[in-house]
C-alpha cells in the first residue's frame, strides 16, 4: 500500500491527512509538539475557508467548537470613525468567524483516527529527510526512527525543518511590521456584537476583536522606526492612551486580565519550488503569509483540497507510479500558486495603507479632517481589496 508521511499537524497537515485517509490511503501524521496549544494560533475563517470546510464535509464541526462570528468592521482614526462595514459583506454571504484552532485540530484528528490506515505520531520532531536515488523517500525522527514513504508532505509551518533539510529556499518578501499579541477579558462586551476594530492614534495602531474564547484579542503593530523598547512599556497605560474613551475605560477596569504581549515576528515569503521528487510543501511551509485578514487557515484548507484532488486518483492505485506522483506535485503548485501570489499582493496593499498613515502626520490629519467627504471612496477601496481575500482568487472545488 502507498504510504504518505505528513509532517506537521496544523490545519494544512491535519486536514490533508484526513482527506487522504478517507480515500483509503495510508498516512502517518507526525507532530513535534505534545499538544495543540500554542502561545498564538490564528483563528480567522473567511468565507473561502468556510466554503472549503463545507465542501469537505467538516463545517458541522464548528457547532461543537468554541467560535465567534464577526458582525462588523470599523476603522477609527484619532477617535473618529473613518468608516464601518456590516457583516456579511456579500449578499447572502457568510460572516467571518473566529474558531479555536486547538479544538478544531483535535476534532480533525479524532475523525482521522477512526480509519485504520491512519497513524498519529505526536511529540516526535523530524530531524532530517531520507533520500534514495535522488528522491526523498522518508523522514528521520529525533529518536532515530526512520519512516519510509512514497511521498512526504511538509506542512510544518513557516520555519519548516523539512524545507530546510531538503534544501528548498524560501524567498522572503518585504514586511515592515511585527505584531504584539494580547488578550483581555471582554467583560460586559462578551454579549455585544463582535466588531473588528482597527484603531489608529498618531503613529500607533492596533486591531481588536473578540476571539473564539470570548476574550478580546489585541494585535499591536510594531514598526522598525518605533522609538521605544516594547519590553519596557506599561502596556495597559499605552493601550488606554491609544484607545477611544469606551475602550480606554474598559481596559482600565480590566487591566489585571491583560496578558503579557507575545511577539509575532511576521515572516512573509514564497518558495520558487513547492516540490522535489518525493516531497511536497504545503501551507506556511511553502508560502508563509502575513496575518492581515487571517488568510493562513483559509489558504491551508484550499491547499489541502487541491493536493487531495491531484493525489487521491494516483494513490488509490495499489501500484502507484512514483514518476506519476512526482509529476502531479508540480501540477499542485501550478494550480495554487496564482492565488497565493495575489493574496500576498492584496496583503501588501493593506500594509501599504497602514504604512502611509503611520509615516505621514499630514495624511492622518487630512483623513480625520475630511473623513465625511472621503469616507465613501475609502470604504469602496477597502471593500474591493476584501472581496478576493474573503472569497478567494481562484475556484477551488473538492472532487471527493
Amino acid at each position: 500500500m502507498v504510504q504518505v508521511v505528513i509532517v506537521g499537524a496544523g490545519p494544512t497537515g491535519a486536514v490533508t491527512a484526513l482527506l487522504l485517509v478517507r480515500q483509503g490511503i495510508k498516512v502517518k501524521l507526525i507532530e513535534a509538539s505534545r499538544d495543540f496549544k500554542r502561545q498564538f494560533r490564528g483563528e480567522g475563517l473567511m468565507p473561502s475557508g468556510l466554503d472549503a470546510l463545507e465542501q469537505m464535509g467538516l463545517l458541522e464541526l464548528l457547532a461543537d467548537i468554541p467560535h465567534q462570528t464577526i458582525d462588523a468592521w470599523e476603522f477609527l482614526l484619532s477617535q473618529k470613525q473613518l468608516f464601518r462595514v456590516e457583516e456579511p459583506l456579500e449578499t447572502n454571504g457568510r460572516h467571518c468567524t473566529t474558531v479555536s484552532q486547538p479544538h478544531f485540530l483535535a476534532a480533525i484528528i479524532k475523525q482521522a483516527e477512526t480509519y485504520s490506515q491512519f497513524e498519529f505520531i505526536q511529540g516526535e520532531p523530524v530531524q532530517d529527510v531520507l533520500s534514495s536515488s535522488d528522491r526523498i523517500c522518508g523522514v528521520k525522527l529525533g529518536s532515530g526512527t526512520e519512516i519510509i514513504a512514497d511521498l512526504v508532505i511538509a506542512a510544518d509551518g513557516r520555519n519548516s525543518v523539512v524545507r530546510k533539510k531538503a534544501g528548498i529556499d524560501l524567498t522572503k518578501l518585504r514586511n515592515n511590521i511585527d505584531i504584539l499579541w494580547f488578550k483581555l477579558d471582554s467583560g460586559a462586551f462578551s454579549a455585544a456584537e463582535n466588531t473588528f476594530y482597527s484603531i489608529i492614534q498618531g503613529q500607533d495602531a492596533f486591531g481588536l476583536f473578540r476571539g473564539s474564547s470570548g476574550q478580546f484579542h489585541l494585535g499591536w503593530g510594531l514598526h522598525g522606526d518605533d522609538n521605544y523598547d516594547w519590553k519596557q512599556v506599561d502596556w495597559a497605560e499605552k493601550l488606554i492612551a491609544t484607545s477611544p474613551p469606551w475602550l480606554a475605560k474598559h481596559i482600565k477596569e480590566h487591566q489585571t486580565s491583560l496578558t503579557k504581549p507575545i511577539l509575532l515576528s511576521v515572516l512573509v515569503g514564497r518558495c520558487d519550488r513547492w516540490s522535489i521528487p518525493g516531497l511536497l510543501l504545503l501551507g506556511d511551509a511553502v508560502h508563509p503569509l502575513s496575518p492581515i485578514r487571517a488568510q493562513g487557515i483559509n489558504m491551508a484548507f484550499r491547499d489541502a483540497i487541491v493536493a487531495a484532488n491531484h493525489l487521491v486518483p494516483l494513490f488509490s492505485n495499489s501500484e502507484a507510479n512514483l514518476t506519476q506522483i512526482d509529476a502531479a506535485l508540480s501540477l499542485i503548485q501550478q494550480e495554487r500558486e496564482p492565488e497565493i501570489i495575489r493574496i500576498q499582493e492584496l496583503q501588501a496593499q493593506e500594509m501599504a495603507q497602514a504604512e502611509l498613515l503611520h509615516n505621514h502626520a499630514f495624511v492622518r490629519w487630512g483623513a480625520k479632517t475630511f473623513s465625511t467627504i472621503i469616507r465613501p471612496g475609502i470604504r469602496a477601496s477597502w471593500l474591493k481589496r476584501q472581496r478576493q481575500m474573503r472569497q478567494g482568487v481562484t475556484e477551488v472545488l473538492f472532487k471527493f
